[in-house]
């Protein structure tokens, strides 16, 4: 159970820091952004492990650090860019 919470708050603080920092104007209430610093964070750091081990890990741990935030941050703002490319072929 917490670290589902260490997810949900890990996401949140990640989707608000990425939708203040991406450029333009992203639609969405809490819940988008919660979903998209999740979904950013479980990016972000499946990606940061394959470029650290050379090996695909999904890995579900959530540690609310420094780093952590920083690659969920990054996650996040790959998975809003990669959102907006979707939307604007639709």
């Amino acid at each position: 159970m917490g670290n589902i919470i260490a997810w949900i708050v890990l996401g949140l603080v990640a989707g608000a820091i990425a939708k203040l920092v991406y450029p333009g104007r992203q639609g969405g209430g809490i819940l988008a952004t919660m979903v998209l610093g999740i979904v950013g964070a479980f990016l972000g750091g499946t990606i940061f492990t394959l470029l650290q081990t050379g090996r695909l890990v999904l890995t579900a741990n959530a540690a609310f650090n420094i780093p952590s935030i920083f690659v969920a941050v990054v996650g996040a703002l790959v998975a809003i860019w990669l959102w907006n490319l979707i939307n604007r072929t639709a």
